[in-house]
């Protein structure tokens, strides 16, 4: 199941231009093709939970601030990088969204208790039946 896009509030966004390393030959060394996109987490009003989830998913990603710092530079144009910065920056934001489903714990019942330890016993018969016969 993917996660529907999420809209990305203009407002809390800042793009930055670098010099880019990869694909480009001479070319990169002239242009600033690489962005790094700058999200302001709290402008994006998530819910508390939200927030917690993509705190994790986030990592290093996050600053202390509370910013969101994606760098692309994959592509050979800006306009490539910055649509491929803000993809990816909305598919983090669509996963935390997504509740993981709280685990249920289950306990086996008695008779299943007796037939796991009856199991061992006649596996450890079968082991012993192996064995050398005591010498008398």
């Amino acid at each position: 199941m993917s996660p529907e896009p999420f809209a990305l509030p203009e407002e809390a966004l800042e793009e930055k231009f670098l010099a880019s390393t990869g694909p480009g030959g001479q070319n990169v060394n002239k242009v600033a093709t690489a962005v790094q996109l700058r999200c302001d987490v709290f402008g994006l009003g998530l819910a508390p939970d939200v927030y917690a989830r993509l705190k994790i998913l986030a990592g290093s990603r996050m600053t202390d601030a509370g910013e969101i710092v994606i760098t692309a530079r994959s592509y050979r144009t800006q306009e490539q990088n910055r649509e491929d910065a803000r993809a990816r920056l909305a598919e983090l934001i669509s996963r935390a969204h997504i509740r993981q489903a709280k685990r249920i714990r289950t306990r086996p019942s008695r008779a299943a208790k007796a037939k796991r330890v009856e199991t061992k016993k006649g596996r450890g018969a079968v082991k012993k039946a192996r064995s050398r016969p005591p010498v008398e």
